[in-house]
């Protein structure tokens, strides 16, 4: 059975190589990608240079675990260390934000995330690729959920870094007017 999957991408350390990089191993694994546009954020947590983020999603008929695992992987490829603390720089980071409509609570797989309504880098570019798509626990659509959402507490840029679309299918950078800046 194959599973939209979606995941969140975020580097703020050599932040446009890791990001094109990481797409490339995704694309690998998982083949087609939807990708969101990028947004900058300011760190969350700590005090550290912006980050770039990007939703991206991926059909896969492989179980919720071994995509965590394939995850796991393109990020230790990409640098990233876990010990030390939970909020601080790093070179990728990328959390499966849901797995269909599952909701999972397992070792190494927590589904949907939590982020998704808490942080604007989150909800903002899964809105722009899915936002007709209901959310598995709120039963609400990512785009009314981004409606609602408090965009005073986080400031978001798009920015471009020049993907290469190549087998991409990449969002379109705004919708129902200028998204430019959130």
């Amino acid at each position: 059975m194959t599973v939209r999957a979606w995941l969140s991408l975020g580097s703020n350390i050599d932040r446009e190589r890791n990001i094109r990089s990481a797409l490339i191993a995704l694309e690998n694994s998982f083949g087609q990608l939807i990708v969101s546009p990028v947004y900058e954020s300011e760190a969350v947590g700590f005090e550290g240079d912006p980050f770039l983020n990007l939703v991206v999603g991926v059909d896969t008929d492989c179980p919720s675990n071994e995509v965590a695992e394939t995850l796991r992987l393109i990020e230790q490829a990409h640098g990233r260390r876990r010990e030390g603390e939970k909020f601080s720089s790093r070179t990728l980071d990328i959390d499966l934000l849901t797995y269909g409509q599952h909701i999972i609570q397992a070792p190494g797989v927590s589904v949907p995330r939590d982020e998704i309504t808490r942080y604007a880098f989150v909800l903002l570019p899964l809105s722009l690729v899915a936002g007709d798509e209901l959310h598995p626990i709120e039963g609400v659509s990512y785009k009314a959920l981004w409606d609602a959402f408090d965009k005073t507490q986080q400031r978001l840029r798009a920015v471009e870094i020049g993907l290469d679309r190549g087998e991409m299918e990449m969002a379109p950078t705004s919708i129902g007017g200028s998204q430019r800046e959130a």
